[in-house]
């Protein structure tokens, strides 16, 4: 207790009336009171006279706003407050929205994630192999891990006139991205490829899998058909020009887009490659739902295989 005395003294060694009373505050959280008063040297009146003073001018958010600012950076400032909410209590601390609404608009921070749109893909060609009955039914819930799948592609623009195109497995249980196609080219082979993942990952599930997707040529294609038949995996289509029978998928890329490429400028091919692979490792691990309890896609996986072991 002495030598912290001595540090606020200075090299005066003589305190202001504040000095001590801030001093005693601090020295309070160790030691007794009375000690505390009787070494600082201060008398008990103006020790709660400038105590007092000094408690009103301490911001009681400070704590809060430095853990809001910090999650809204982790998160590229792609979270808004309900987010940022549920991701404090996963931390532990309790506070509810219209606290973490009210301190973000203090702090002038808000998700801004938004700017350039970018053209849909269309695999669509017409009838050139066989387009399979809609099962799905836009039936999208179920808490059986690997049971519903959808599938879709989606083109991002990149410098020099480039494009790139994206071809995620999603599962409908947590929404986890199974396995995925990075190309510059929308090729058969781009499409098989994630599908043959996939079915690897899928060959001991519980229950039979459907997988769905919309009407593009890839998956009316023989070899599509046959690899789903070969496994025995059941096919859905969307109907034609029905983007809402494959809602799922849909959502997420206008998440991703929303939080990696809107409004940003245009980059390389093998910039935006390596900006798409690492969100989508960030959204299974890291980016948590509200429709999953506040957990990300993987954290809920292994949160339901406790509980069914």
């Amino acid at each position: 207790m002495l030598k912290k005395v001595a540090v606020f003294s200075g090299r005066s060694g003589i305190l202001s009336r504040k000095a001590q009373a801030a001093l005693s505050l601090e020295l309070k959280k160790e030691f007794r009171l009375k000690d505390v008063l009787k070494i600082v040297g201060i008398p008990e009146s103006s020790y709660h006279y400038h105590g007092k003073a000094l408690k009103e001018n301490v911001d009681p958010d400070a704590e809060m706003k430095e853990l809001i600012q910090a999650k809204f950076e982790e998160h590229n400032g792609s979270y808004g407050y309900r987010r940022i909410t549920d991701e404090l209590r996963l931390d532990g601390h309790t506070i509810n929205y219209k606290r973490v609404q009210r301190l973000m608009k203090v702090l002038d921070i808000k998700c801004t994630k938004f700017g350039r749109k970018s053209r849909k893909y269309n695999a669509y060609k017409g009838t050139v192999g066989k387009v399979a009955k809609n099962r799905m039914k836009r039936r999208f819930n179920t808490s059986i891990p690997l049971q519903k799948l959808s599938t879709d592609i989606t083109e991002f623009k990149c410098l020099g006139g480039k494009k790139l195109y994206l071809n995620p497995v999603l599962d409908l249980f947590n929404g986890e991205i199974l396995s995925y196609g990075v190309s510059n080219s929308p090729t058969l082979d781009f499409a098989l490829e994630p599908l043959e993942e996939t079915l690897d990952i899928i060959k001991n599930a519980t229950y039979r899998t459907t997988i769905h997707t919309d009407q593009g040529w890839h998956y009316q294609h023989d070899k599509w058909v046959k690899k789903l038949k070969k496994h025995k995996v059941f096919q859905s289509m969307s109907r034609k020009g029905n983007c809402i029978d494959n809602a799922p998928v849909e959502s997420f890329f206008g998440i991703l887009k929303q939080e990696i490429y809107h409004g940003e400028p245009l980059c390389t091919y093998e910039e935006l490659k390596s900006k798409v692979e690492e969100y989508i490792y960030y959204y299974n691990n890291q980016r948590i739902k509200g429709r999953l309890i506040g957990m990300s896609p993987l954290q809920y996986r292994l949160h339901t295989d406790l509980i069914v072991a």
